[in-house]
């Protein structure tokens, strides 16, 4: 889900800046957050693919799902696990009004829509092509369009129904012309683009189904494939439409030229790796560091049958790490989440563990132009002024970084601080354990679905308890886990959240006080601040980019001085393994892997 997020709200994150004459009607064909756009009306391909790249062939690959498995064909719920490509960045099914390109921070240009025109701040109307068609011949109309915003927003995922809040209504102004409505005084200005990237469902198709429900019907899409086999909880495949309404059109040129994309599902890295060697699939990620330094060394690696490549990724890194649990009692004090945060000792976990390959993460926004660091400016210090005695004044000062360790796995220096940070919030330590007033311990669970973190956790957790703290790893299944996350009933999970170039409505969904009670939503650690909300509205606000990463920064500088979460590690790379029978564009998209959509096969293939 935190893909889906990601992936849905990228394309909401942006919009044209209000004109001079505000109430003057704009008509684009693509739209960006401030008015900038790479590519001209009468463009032929985005510049990262290759238009004449052959089609057929198929790819086969990894989902990437911490589930391990699916049992659901629709992304857009909080119900079941979905499979890969009917959601986010990977849908292959769904086609929206615009879509994105890859190589701008936020522009989108269009697909179903031939155009947008617009009064900033108030509507925004789409044209949509007549041609447009779902699998099955029927054409997609502005029914279908508003009976999809209708579902989103009224039975949608709880961060998709809180990041269009703001859109009023869904009009139909004709068979292929639908309007959209922002509520006044809302920072309507990033809403166009959220709603211009929303997948377009079939309403007479959902009218016969229940969108609630999770299912392994295949859905009727109009996107550049359909669902073709389903092995339940092993893999689903994917067949490229030949009579694809859209598959000439500039946004579409030299991509989707598989004729067959599967993912298959393994449960541990193990398999999928074994699988890969074995030829049972074609290319996977590695995200273990572990497994990138000490597996590939095999006769397929060794005399290029299997290419390793670090592929450079351009996109901000996001934030992975301990989500601590405001929600509960233990943890409401800023100096005990310090304190557990200090207990972790990276640089040890770097070279013991990962091989030297990551950096530590020090921001919410990492490796994004709109990471804090050092002092604050005249611009971040004016933004933060105002709020006076609502904002801890060691937010004026440096920006927080966790401490480097020497990496011998002591980190004495961090204990004895955490020790007194403990002391000063009230948990004294008797007889080796941490207690409070009523002598009630100090206890930690960290609540994880899958293995592969207990080597990682352990060592973190025998940190903790050189403090007196009782701390526990809890390993339980996949329904369980998700049960638990979506009622918020944990101490601390490990999650990455990720944003766009222009972050927009996916800030409520992750830090907003509204979203901290909402179930199922991605505030991970109950964020409710004020101050916080009040920075996440001028953000939506902003006129310019310098303005919207000013706020940023100041954001960032906010929740690292508040220590909800205990950052750990990232890398600017993707590391690919894969056969070496693929053919892929000279220039790589720098915001996306690029793999589903511009590679193609160099084995049975044929001219489009």
């Amino acid at each position: 889900m935190r893909r889906l997020l990601a992936g849905a709200l990228a394309l909401g994150l942006a919009f044209s800046s209000v004109p001079a004459h505000a109430d003057a009607v704009q008509t684009s064909h693509g739209l960006s957050a401030f008015g900038d756009l790479k590519y001209a009306p009468d463009f032929e391909h985005f510049d990262y693919v290759n238009p004449d790249a052959p089609k057929g062939g198929s790819l086969t690959t990894v989902s990437t799902s911490a589930a391990g498995t699916f049992d659901s064909l629709n992304g857009y719920i909080v119900k079941g696990d979905s499979a890969a490509g009917v959601s986010g960045s990977e849908n292959l099914i769904f086609d929206s009004l615009m879509v994105r390109a890859a190589d701008e921070p936020d522009a989108v240009y269009g697909l179903v829509a031939k155009h947008a025109e617009y009064i900033p701040g108030q509507w925004i109307t789409f044209q949509m092509r007549e041609e447009a068609a779902f699998s099955d011949g029927s054409p997609v109309t502005a029914e279908d369009v508003k009976a999809t915003f209708d579902l989103l927003k009224t039975k949608g995922h709880p961060g998709l129904r809180l990041a269009m809040r703001d859109v009023a209504s869904a009009e139909v102004l004709g068979p292929h012309r639908v309007k959209y409505t922002f509520k006044e005084g809302a920072p309507a200005r990033l809403l166009p683009m959220l709603v211009a990237g929303l997948p377009i469902f079939s309403k007479a198709y959902y009218e016969a189904n229940d969108f609630e429900e999770s299912s392994l019907d295949p859905p009727l899409g109009s996107g550049p494939y359909k669902v073709g086999k389903i092995v339940r909880d092993r893999s689903i495949t994917y067949e490229r439409r030949e009579d694809y309404w859209a598959k000439d059109l500039p946004v579409n040129r030299g991509r989707w030229n598989f004729d067959t994309i599967r993912f298959e599902y393994f449960k541990g890295h193990g398999p999928a790796l074994e699988a890969l060697m074995a030829g049972e699939i074609d290319l996977r990620e590695e995200f273990s560091s572990k497994f990138w330094a000490t597996q590939y060394e095999t006769p397929a690696v060794k005399d290029g049958r299997i290419v390793r490549a670090t592929i450079e990724d351009g996109r901000p890194a996001g934030t992975q790490g301990y989500w601590i649990n405001t929600r509960r009692e233990t943890f409401t004090d800023p100096r005990v989440r310090e304190a557990i945060g200090l207990a972790f000792d990276f640089e040890w976990s770097n070279k013991a563990l990962f091989y030297g390959l990551y950096t530590r993460t020090n921001s919410f926004f990492e490796n994004a132009p709109f990471e804090a660091s050092g002092k604050p400016t005249k611009d971040e210090f004016d933004l933060l002024e105002p709020f006076g005695d609502q904002v801890p004044q060691t937010v004026f000062v440096d920006v927080y970084e966790p401490p480097v360790t020497d990496g011998s796995g002591r980190a004495r220096r961090n204990i004895r601080r955490a020790q007194g940070l403990l002391d000063d919030a009230g948990w004294k330590l008797v007889d080796g354990k941490r207690v409070n007033a009523d002598g009630e311990p100090l206890e930690i669970e960290f609540l994880d679905d899958s293995p592969a973190f207990a080597r990682i956790t352990n060592p973190y957790i025998q940190n903790l308890k050189r403090l007196g703290i009782d701390a526990s790893l809890r390993q339980v299944d996949r329904p369980q886990y998700q049960r638990r996350v979506k009622a918020f009933d944990y101490d601390i999970i490990v999650s990455r959240l990720t944003f766009s170039m222009t972050p927009g409505p996916s800030l409520y969904t992750y830090f907003s006080s509204e979203a901290a009670d909402d179930s199922g939503s991605s505030n991970l650690s109950g964020i409710k601040d004020p101050v916080i909300d009040a920075l996440l509205e001028k953000a939506q606000e902003a006129e310019n980019r310098d303005e919207l990463y000013v706020t940023l920064r100041v954001i960032d500088r906010i929740l690292r001085d508040r220590h909800y979460w205990v950052p750990q590690w990232s890398k600017a790379s993707h590391t690919l393994a894969y056969w070496d029978r693929f053919g892929m564009p000279e220039t790589k998209p720098k915001l996306s892997r690029g793999v589903l959509d511009t590679w193609w096969s160099l084995a049975d293939t044929k001219a489009d």
